[in-house]
């Protein structure tokens, strides 16, 4: 384990702070910490770990059914609270999500770390390629850019073609998206005719939203279809805010915002702290989103524990490395074998030549099966189908059907991607 006394003696401080916050206000974990028998006098972090037990997305759904619409997970009266979110949703809805100025405030302090980490100066033009609904994500993203002083551009209700044009008219340097939208514009951009756009040049993309933003055959894809741009990646959810940004110096590792969250990597079974090299699932507990926090929250994505150093660092840093590496409760048996969405991605995105794909997914005589649909580009081999095939079947040992459909026949997204179809 490494020793890091500065970064948990600040984080055991904003932890003090918060509990004592909690136990005078939150009606929702005030009776849990009165049981954990937990308050601002902890006297470290690994009390706290292993006095405090977990919070699930399914407490925050029965507690917003018993105390609708907003839950009672709010530290301080109603009348004090600006912002409204909402999580994508679950089976019974999208999960509604408030915060204060402040708490709103240090979200966005979150997000300036994931600008500065990029190196993105703030006389940078910056392009957000998404539509403004109650989604957390780059509502904060995009007021943090305004905050710092950089020329901030919307791109909601526009086409793929309008947004394009919009960042060569205003020479963004930077643009925000999804990776899967950095794929499908840069799509756009790459089949273009129009001679002032093919000669414009984008210097950095943010993704954030998915796993591919980590994985290399994604961002490679990404990087060529934008003249060589840098890519980073970053990671967040509506439940706790923006966690990590990606250390220019140790690319494919997401560095998580130490000063604003304490992580834990857990095995799922044992629920024992794993070990540096060890994936688990990432839990999270806020440090500085007061109004509206999360203790111990299991959020459902897999990851690798690690520590890097970066350079000038006094102590290192937790951080995922090879980023968000799937759902845990995304993997799937196919005749035995366990398998990830992300890691099929992985395959299929390294062959350059997939222009797209959607993988269905059926059950017959009450076994698993999949299949693979490809969208090849003009100078794919013949053979395309048959490669992507062979690759999987080496990596999973499962003989996975793949077959080619017609250009521009699946579907494109311009937020999070559904390429995989249960039928």
């Amino acid at each position: 384990m490494a020793h890091r006394p500065r970064i948990e003696g600040e984080q055991l401080g904003r932890l003090q702070h918060l509990l004592g916050e909690l136990r005078k206000g939150n009606d929702f974990y005030r009776p849990r910490l009165e049981k954990a028998g937990l308050d601002e006098t902890v006297s470290s972090i690994s009390d706290f770990t292993s006095q405090m037990p977990f919070t699930t997305k399914m407490d925050l759904v029965w507690d917003r059914e018993e105390f609708p619409p907003y839950g009672s997970n709010l530290t301080y009266p109603i009348s004090e609270y600006s912002r409204f979110c909402q999580s994508s949703g679950t089976t019974r809805g999208p999960l509604p999500s408030l915060d204060t100025n402040e708490s709103w405030s240090a979200m966005l302090d979150c997000w300036d770390a994931v600008f500065d980490a990029a190196g993105i100066s703030t006389d940078e033009v910056v392009f957000f390629a998404f539509s403004f609904g109650p989604f957390l994500g780059f509502w904060t993203a995009f007021e943090s850019a305004t905050r710092r002083g950089n020329l901030s551009i919307p791109g909601g209700g526009l086409s793929s073609k309008a947004r394009l044009q919009a960042m060569v008219t205003y020479d963004a340097s930077v643009l925000c998206c999804t990776p899967t939208y950095a794929l499908r514009l840069g799509e756009v951009f790459a089949a273009t005719k129009n001679e002032e756009i093919a000669a414009y040049r984008l210097k950095k993309i943010v993704v954030a939203g998915e796993p591919g933003g980590s994985l290399p055959e994604v961002r490679r894809r990404i990087s060529d279809l934008w003249k060589g741009a840098e890519v980073f990646d970053h990671h967040g959810m509506t439940e706790v805010g923006p966690v990590t940004f990606e250390h220019r110096g140790h690319p494919l590792n997401l560095c998580v915002i130490e000063k604003s969250y304490l992580a834990e990597v857990i095995n799922r079974e044992t629920h024992e702290e794993a070990q540096p090299g060890e994936k688990g699932e990432l839990v999270i507990t806020t440090l500085t989103r007061t109004a509206c926090p999360l203790l111990r929250y299991r959020t459902g994505d897999l990851v690798e524990k690690s520590y890097v150093h970066p350079e000038g660092a006094v102590e290192p840093v937790f951080c995922l490395k090879g980023g968000i590496l799937g759902r845990v409760d995304e993997m799937i048996v196919i005749r035995g074998v366990n398998i990830y969405p992300t890691a099929v991605e992985k395959i299929i995105r390294g062959f350059s030549d997939v222009v797209e794909f959607q993988v269905i997914q059926t059950t017959r005589e009450s076994m698993a099966e999949l299949e693979v649909s490809l969208e090849a580009g003009p100078r794919a081999p013949a053979d395309l189908a048959d490669r992507v095939a062979k690759e999987l079947g080496d990596a999973f040992t499962l003989r996975i059907p793949v077959r080619l459909v017609e250009p521009g026949s699946l579907p494109r997204f311009e937020f999070k991607s559904k390429r995989w179809i249960k039928q």
